[in-house]
């Protein structure tokens, strides 16, 4: 019971699926962001059937690489793009650490973060087509990467320093067993990473595109805000997914 509480919590936070309501309490988020790489499964499937209901429908490049654009912000309502255009506002403004902090809980969103939004999206567009057009999408590979964002997002949370003592990431933080959760969500890591390795050199790449984002995110994340919050939380997953899907590109067109 405790278990299937822990997936509705995670699926109920970091998802726009609807989901039972329960009383979020200490036993069910000690292991919540354990489950949160159970979201990118969902993503994966998702992204599969689509691609090959318009495989089967011929439709046209452009619509399936735009409704597989879309696909990862409905199921996730969009939650890590906030994060994405606060962080994007915050690291543009080159002001104090402090103001940094004060504009990441700023309501309102900035012309940066419009600018790296429609940036964002039209470089994450064209490669979904790019890989529409080579027909090279690999099913496994792509459901993979979406779960091992998460993997890593979520290990962040349990081992990186936080920046704010109020916020979705001190939150979580707060009530996980860090030192549990961090192990799990280690192997969980290790895990996807393995299999998308052995599946596919595409795989390599894809991992290693992650990994170079995720030592980016530590960096950053202590140098300009002194530790993580929810908004760099959703900027690193945001990035970490487009850098993997052009890492993917890249090695079908020249390395594989």
């Amino acid at each position: 019971m405790v278990l299937i509480e822990t997936i509705i919590v995670a699926f109920s936070m970091f998802s726009a699926i609807p989901m039972p309501h329960i009383m979020w309490n200490e036993k069910n988020m000690k292991y919540s962001l354990c489950a949160f790489p159970l979201i990118g499964f969902v993503i994966g499937a998702c992204l599969w059937g689509v691609y090959y209901i318009s495989d089967a429908l011929l439709l046209p490049e452009m619509v399936t690489g735009a409704l597989l654009t879309i696909i990862p912000m409905l199921i996730t309502g969009g939650i890590h793009m906030d994060g994405f255009a606060d962080t994007s506002d915050a690291l543009a403004s080159h002001m104090d650490r402090d103001k940094k902090l004060e504009i990441l809980k700023d309501p309102h969103i900035g012309s940066f973060a419009v600018i790296k939004i429609c940036m964002y999206f039209v470089v994450y567009y064209a490669l979904w087509c790019s890989i529409v057009q080579y027909d090279v999408y690999n099913a496994a590979v792509i459901m993979l990467s979406f779960v091992l964002s998460r993997c890593l997002s979520g290990a962040a949370v349990t081992a990186f320093p936080i920046a704010k003592d109020i916020g979705l990431a001190h939150t979580f933080a707060d009530a996980s067993v860090k030192g549990k959760a961090r192990i799990v969500l280690i192997i969980e890591t290790v895990i996807v990473i393995a299999v998308m390795c052995v599946l596919s050199p595409i795989g390599i790449a894809m991992s290693i595109a992650a990994i170079v984002v995720f030592i980016i995110y530590r960096v950053m994340s202590s140098v300009q805000f002194g530790g993580i919050t929810g908004d760099l939380a959703g900027w690193f997953l945001s990035v970490c997914e487009l850098m993997m899907l052009a890492a993917y590109l890249i090695s079908v067109i020249y390395l594989v």
